[in-house]
């Protein structure tokens, strides 16, 4: 059985670029009121008015835990209830780890694990309250592959899967689906930072793939039957040698 999702509502941060705006884009055509989640709020703005009157822009910082506090009361002042939250918003680093600056970890490791964390943390009590949910977690590959071009990444990616498998048995009982998707390396504002020799290569052999992509990825999930819960996905460039 395939989940019509219509009449739904969902939540996605980051959501004013790249993967978050696509899923955004995506769950809107199947009918979902969808909450974009984002600091840059000029940017969540125009993509709202975009995807026209089901997005609805909600200027947050996850960086901050008085701003994220605020995030699902400022939701629940537009509907009764959340039915979808992805947390997806993340930040990239890459290179070698003597060459690295730790304060530019901190910020990753922030945004990639805390933030991700207390995000979830927000909403997942009125999840279990409404005995039904579904969180979604944008992982990687890394989370599962240690990728020597990116340690410290790949850690915080690490940290993100133990954190869904251990979350997803808690609240399993309650209703409430937790899952991540784990795409390679998408075509996305977080990887602006790679080497122009290794974007420009990755894009030649066919080792990148779109942020579409990850969304019907997304879709897939979210639309499997309530009894089934899709744990992980992998999705990767069909080039990509990993």
């Amino acid at each position: 059985m395939v989940q019509n999702l219509a009449g739904k509502t969902a939540a996605i941060t980051g959501a004013g670029s790249g993967i978050g705006f696509e899923c955004a884009r995506h769950l809107v055509a199947h009918g979902v009121k969808t909450f974009l989640i984002d600091r840059n709020v000029a940017a969540l703005r125009e993509r709202a008015e975009e995807l026209g009157e089901l997005a609805v822009p909600i200027e947050i910082d996850l960086l901050l835990g008085e701003s994220q506090s605020q995030m699902l009361p400022r939701i629940l002042q537009h509907t009764d209830r959340l039915d979808i939250f992805h947390a997806n918003a993340g930040a990239y680093v890459g290179g070698p780890i003597a060459d690295g600056d730790p304060d530019v970890w901190d910020r990753v490791l922030n945004l990639n694990i805390n933030a991700a964390f207390r995000s979830i943390h927000a909403v997942i009590g009125h999840m279990i309250a409404n005995t039904s949910g579904d969180i979604i977690v944008t992982s990687s590959v890394a989370g599962v592959v240690p990728v020597v071009w990116e340690p410290i990444y790949t850690a915080s990616k690490h940290a993100v899967q133990a954190f869904v498998h251990s979350v997803r048995r808690q609240v399993a009982p309650h209703g409430v689906r937790v899952g991540a998707v784990l795409p390679g390396p998408v075509v996305t504002p977080l990887i602006d930072d790679w080497p122009k020799a290794k974007l420009e290569d990755a894009l030649a052999n066919g080792s990148l793939m779109e942020a579409s992509e990850v969304a019907e990825a997304v879709i897939f999930m979210l639309t499997r039957n309530p009894k089934v819960t899709v744990r992980d996905l992998v999705i990767l460039p069909a080039a990509l040698d990993l």
